[in-house]
């Protein structure tokens, strides 16, 4: 099975995300944390997204706050699904990060979770890895029969 990456902006971030890595890990599905930012460390996002692909992974997972761009700058440099999660962050509570993550350019997908929506991003990123992965596909159907 592929593996997730869940990418942060900046380690205050973990409070939100470690939802996701917890969604991700009940499924069986490995997941590596990365902390890189779209503003501080462009190169060092470009050219995880680059390799990700040859390095295992099957979907990404980027979270950032205001701003927000991480996840599209993720998704211009891969082939692989991205998966955003606009933080609340500041005085705009994380509207500014949610518009900044949805409104992505024709050609660079994104897609885009609720404010803090962690837990959903895992749960679509288990969903997109069980496309190809039979036994996957069985915990999901499983955990939708719990719910």
């Amino acid at each position: 099975m592929a593996k997730a990456a869940v990418i942060m902006g900046s380690d205050s971030d973990w409070n939100v995300m470690q939802n996701a890595v917890k969604t991700l890990k009940s499924f069986g599905i490995e997941v590596e944390t990365h902390i890189m930012s779209a503003h501080r460390t462009p190169e060092k996002a470009a050219d995880f997204a680059q390799k990700a692909y040859d390095n295992g992974f099957g979907v990404i997972i980027a979270a950032a706050g205001k701003a927000a761009h991480l996840a599209g700058v993720l998704a211009g440099h891969t082939i692989l699904p991205v998966i955003g999660v606009p933080l609340c962050s500041g005085e705009l509570g994380g509207m500014d990060a949610l518009l900044a993550t949805v409104q992505m350019p024709p050609g660079i997908p994104v897609a885009t979770v609720a404010i803090n929506g962690a837990q959903n991003a895992g749960l679509l990123a288990a969903k997109i890895l069980a496309t190809s992965d039979a036994e996957l596909l069985g915990k999901l159907k499983a955990y939708s029969t719990k719910l």
